[in-house]
């Protein structure tokens, strides 16, 4: 029986690039080579793509060879440079490992969508919806779903610090994990924030701080429907939750560890994981997304962010709360995969 062809694509053009190579060599341990047969592809800071032998550390050197995915239906597959040319690649599915811009914003879904080529996780719309952080909490508020207040700032808009209520978070609106977030105390703070958060992107969210803990869920879509992973709480030793350093992002949180289950009462933990599969519906979610919300000391669920493509790597909170309700990462692959093959008209 031949091995089902997956195209792994990992690295990027984003600030999350490390974080996507360390997430890549655990999906790497994890893959099941007897079932699949992987076609390693990465892309490099610069957005080159290079068709490697693995995610290892030198995997933009030695062997690795230019390619691309191609548009064409026809090829349903890759174009990689051979000695006389280009030479196409058939895949059967593509496993896209990527975090942040241009990974989780709907532009690499937009291409496999062109290609014909089945992919795991969020199609174009809900992965742009998700991203952009603004656009998450207006259709969740639609559905009813709590927020966080907030205020968009446009690009060069310039924003009354008085009428603001302290603390603020000030964050790109269409940025991954913690990169350009600040939390603001007072308007005299509020110049620096807006400028660190503009190093990401041009849009520019303001939150009202929401006063609670922070916890996670781990959604899967399945054709039988969802399965929740175990809750997390956020553990902080200082500061501000980040999920990895800025200046080195494979290493994990310098302030944050992870309770998993979460230290919260039973009826807790069912709201959360329902509120969880609400937002993932309302969002227009498949496959995986972790949803980040907030346990207020009265009870209420608040929405933070959605994730659609998680760490996978081995300190990430989507694989350990996965595992923590009896999925680990092997099987977690493996149902991804599977599901995205048998539904895979988009």
């Amino acid at each position: 029986m031949s091995r089902l062809k997956v195209g792994i694509i990992f690295g990027g053009a984003s600030e999350e690039h490390p974080v996507s190579v360390k997430s890549a060599q655990e999906v790497a341990r994890n893959l099941d080579t007897e079932k699949y047969e992987p076609f390693w592809i990465g892309i490099t800071t610069g957005g080159d793509w290079k068709l490697c032998d693995g995610p290892g550390a030198d995997w933009e050197n030695g062997s690795a060879r230019p390619a691309m995915l191609s548009p064409a239906r026809s090829v349903h597959g890759l174009l990689v440079m051979g000695q006389e040319g280009y030479e196409a690649r058939r895949l059967d599915v593509v496993f896209p490992v990527l975090h942040g811009k241009l990974g989780e914003d709907g532009a690499i879904q937009g291409l496999l969508d062109l290609s014909g080529i089945p992919y795991v996780g969020c199609d174009v719309q809900g992965s742009a919806v998700c991203m952009d952080k603004s656009l998450a909490y207006t259709v969740a508020k639609s559905a009813g779903i709590a927020t966080p207040n907030f205020w968009v700032v446009a690009e060069n808009e310039k924003v009354d610090p008085d009428r603001l209520p302290y603390p603020v978070f000030v964050k790109p609106a269409r940025s991954g994990s913690s990169f350009g977030v600040s939390k603001v105390t007072g308007k005299d703070e509020l110049p620096s924030a807006l400028s660190a958060a503009r190093q990401y992107d041009s849009k520019v969210l303001i939150e009202e701080a929401v006063a609670g803990g922070e916890i996670g869920c781990a959604v899967l879509g399945e054709l039988s429907g969802l399965i929740v992973g175990e809750v997390d709480r956020v553990d902080l030793s200082h500061g501000f939750f980040r999920i990895h350093q800025e200046d080195s992002p494979e290493t994990g949180s310098e302030n944050s560890s992870f309770i998993v289950p979460a230290d919260i009462s039973d009826e807790s933990r069912q709201l959360v994981q329902e509120t969880a599969k609400t937002i993932y519906r309302t969002l227009g979610c498949k496959g995986l997304a972790r949803v980040d919300m907030f346990l207020t000391d009265d009870g209420r669920v608040v929405l933070n962010e959605v994730n659609t493509m998680p760490g996978m790597t081995s300190y990430s909170r989507y694989p350990r709360m996965m595992a923590a309700a009896g999925v680990p990462l092997s099987d977690l692959i493996d149902r991804l995969i599977s599901m995205t093959l048998h539904g895979k008209k988009r």
